[in-house]
């Protein structure tokens, strides 16, 4: 009988280098050190992005990020934020740990993954994808409802639609599917509607209208960005982001000051205290080689995914970073470098990244009157509900809209064309227009939270650049909460 001999392979060679360097990535979450909110660490292997992976993860669970101290210097990523939940509460739903843990890590294939299953986090299993167009183009009163229309007018099914306009600008990623079948449009249809989206975006009144502003008129179709489909790593919300900027909604239209009054779209404007308490200033640290973007605004909700993500798409590289929340007020200190490796050099570079951080705080801070409406879904609801909006002298600035299990559910926040103030008891009125559907609105001006103090208590916040001299040691692997 022969014998057959192989070699002899240590079972803990594999982990051999993890034990020496320490994993990949860490993930701690904890909810002992501090009575008010979860606190969440990551250590890992620094990777160009990884920042902006992380906070979409927490923003995919609808998590609020409180504080945040980031570095990311000598290959080596420290995170650590303080989150509560969408109520206000600690994290202690162990689906949500699970899914921030088995989100954030060094393999890109697991991020993936965990974005498909994001979506499918509470849900049964979906139809067949969508086809997902993106549009951008000069907005003006009613567009929204002449889109919705004209693909009700085209027999398509609008399964998910996410809109924006900011600064008389338009972005909208529309997802559409037949409406007989409920099946993807092939290629030649698809091509045909484009075609025809593409003339209801150029079909203004404006005779002045340059050939520059005719070329930002876009429709195109958004290959990788189906809500289902797997290695979706571009969010919608970053992609409108990303169309935002290209139309240059940081700038005024016309060449007028950002807020003085124009015909067209009612522009998605803050309220002056908020104004005042919007600041976004740049300065050189030459010993370091850093540029530091100070920002300082009004709290909310996925604020620093908006700046972050900005930053990114803007091809700076973040460093360090600091944020806090106090009173209604945010304070965000980023230090960073172009992916070149330099610092800002030019008073004109440093003006347009201050201006496209404005803007992309701006296109989410929208405060007026939110529509929130649930019905049974139909072809053609969408451009029903937008012809009564429309008709009766009102403008959508922002529309997020869903369908789930043959339910659809609209959100709108609009405003009225000419600029005046909206009665409520006429908004509600509206109803006995819309039909059948469940309306519920909700006066965003009067319920968002002001701040106290104003921004003069900037001088409590403690910067990165104290935390760097004074408490930069505690950023290592047994960061202990400031």
């Amino acid at each position: 009988m022969n014998r057959v001999c192989s070699p002899y392979f240590d079972p803990d060679f594999d982990s051999l280098a993890e034990r020496i360097n320490g994993p990949k990535c860490r993930i701690t979450i904890d909810n002992e050190s501090l009575g008010n909110c979860t606190i969440v660490k990551i250590d890992s292997v620094n990777k160009q992005g990884l920042l902006l992976e992380v906070v979409q993860v927490l923003t995919d669970m609808n998590l609020i990020i409180l504080k945040g101290y980031i570095s990311s210097d000598a290959g080596w990523f420290m995170d650590v934020f303080h989150v509560k939940d969408e109520l206000g509460n600690k994290v202690t739903d162990q689906r949500v740990i699970n899914y921030i843990q088995q989100a954030i890590g060094a393999n890109r294939e697991g991020i993936h993954k965990s974005k498909s299953e994001s979506r499918n986090f509470l849900k049964c299993e979906s139809p067949p994808e969508p086809r997902a167009i993106e549009m951008t183009g000069r907005d003006r009163p009613g567009l929204f409802s002449e889109i919705s229309a004209a693909l009700a007018d085209l027999h398509c099914n609008v399964v998910e639609a996410h809109a924006w306009s900011h600064n008389a600008r338009l972005a909208c990623v529309v997802y559409i599917s037949e409406e007989s079948t409920d099946t993807p449009i092939d290629h030649d249809r698809l091509l045909a509607i484009e075609d025809h989206l593409t003339t209801v975006l150029r079909a203004t009144t404006a005779r002045s209208t340059n050939e520059e502003s005719g070329n930002q008129q876009e429709v195109k179709t958004a290959y990788g960005l189906n809500p289902e489909g797997e290695g979706t790593v571009t969010d919608v919300e970053r992609r409108l982001h990303q169309l935002m900027l290209s139309v240059r909604d940081f700038e005024s239209p016309n060449s007028k000051p950002i807020n003085s009054p124009r015909m067209g779209s009612p522009r998605c404007e803050i309220n002056d205290k908020e104004e005042k308490m919007l600041s976004v200033c740049i300065e050189n640290c030459d010993e370091k080689g850093y540029s530091i973007v100070s920002i300082q605004c009004k709290d909310r909700r996925r604020l620093m995914f908006d700046t972050v993500c900005t930053l990114t798409d803007m091809q700076y590289v973040i460093f360090h970073a600091s944020v806090d929340s106090r009173g209604g007020c945010a304070f965000q200190e980023y230090f960073i470098r172009h992916v070149d490796g330099y610092a800002m050099s030019t008073e004109s570079e440093k003006e347009r990244v201050v201006k496209c951080l404005e803007a992309a705080i701006e296109r989410r801070a929208c405060e007026g009157i939110r529509l929130e409406l649930c019905a049974n879904n139909r072809v053609g609801l969408l451009s029903d509900i937008t012809r009564v909006l429309r008709e009766n002298g009102l403008a959508v600035v922002r529309a997020d809209v869903a369908t789930e299990g043959g339910k659809a559910r609209h959100t709108f926040y609009i405003r009225d064309i000419s600029g005046n103030d909206i009665d409520m008891k006429f908004v509600k009125s509206m109803k006995t227009e819309m039909g059948e559907i469940d309306v519920a609105v909700n006066n965003e001006t009067t319920t968002t939270t002001t701040a106290t103090g104003s921004m003069t208590r900037v001088s409590s916040f403690r910067s990165f650049g104290d935390l760097m001299k004074s408490q930069f040691e505690k950023l290592s692997h047994n960061f202990v909460a400031i």
